[in-house]
């Protein structure tokens, strides 16, 4: 590239550069709007990962791809003069890296999964770097309004959505109690919750049964986390539990 100018720095905000970011931007929004619905029906049955993590990542990797199609526009216009240099290869390198970091700020305590809105906006960050790196820097602007919009507004567009609160539940019976899983899914169904299936495991720790299960709400009244935790302190079978929200 040549001497940095005026004119060189004006490149990156010409008419053909905006009307590039503008496509660029109808691309993310389109993209947004679809993860939001897919992370809808996630969060509506209580998976770990919501609304905010799928709308963040299908807008992330929407941008990522179509910055792809207008190699012209890259540098303010300089990128197709730029053969001896591909900047691809530097995007996959960054996207496989950020990849390995957002995945050390999952955690995962029992059944219940947190993070993921983390991970997912750390690696939405670096697609807002890699689009100022190649100069779409309005579309990038714009991705990084929507980023903080998604993470600020779409968990109170959620919470105002009907949805089925989940549940991580924990039980260590003692020692001379034979827990039933039907009897539990009866339990659970009494008090507006039905067992996710597929999420039961058991554990026999020095002769005492644990059990570990996702519970989801089923109707709109069912019983407070404080409720359950109290009548399962009086619950003669159990020896000791653990009652927390599913998180993501």
């Amino acid at each position: 590239m040549g001497q940095l100018t005026t004119e060189t720095l004006a490149a990156y905000w010409t008419a053909n550069e905006l009307a590039t970011n503008l496509v660029v931007f109808m691309n993310i929004v389109g993209a947004l709007l679809l993860g939001l619905v897919v992370g809808y029906e996630r969060s509506y049955h209580g998976r770990a990962a919501g609304m905010r993590t799928y709308g963040l990542v299908c807008m992330a990797s929407a941008a990522l791809t179509v910055i792809a199609g207008y190699p012209s526009s890259w540098f303010g216009g300089q990128g197709a003069l730029m053969s001896s240099i591909d900047p691809t290869r530097i995007i996959q390198g960054i996207v496989t890296g950020i990849g390995f970091l957002g995945a050390g700020v999952i955690m995962k305590e029992g059944l219940s999964i947190s993070g993921l809105t983390t991970a997912a906006s750390i690696w939405a960050s670096s697609a807002i770097g890699i689009m100022v790196g190649v100069g779409f820097y309005a579309a990038a602007i714009l991705l990084a309004l929507m980023s903080a919009a998604c993470m600020i507004y779409i968990s109170k567009l959620q919470t105002a959505l009907p949805s089925r609160q989940a549940i991580s539940v924990s039980l260590r019976f003692k020692k001379d109690f034979i827990p039933r899983e039907d009897a539990l899914r009866r339990m659970a169904l009494e008090r507006g919750y039905e067992v996710a299936g597929g999420t039961i495991s058991i554990d026999f720790i020095q002769g005492q049964p644990e059990w570990h299960f996702v519970a989801v709400a089923n109707k709109r009244n069912q019983s407070k986390l404080s409720d359950l935790a109290h009548e399962l302190a009086q619950f003669d079978g159990v020896e000791s539990f653990h009652l927390s929200h599913a998180r993501n």
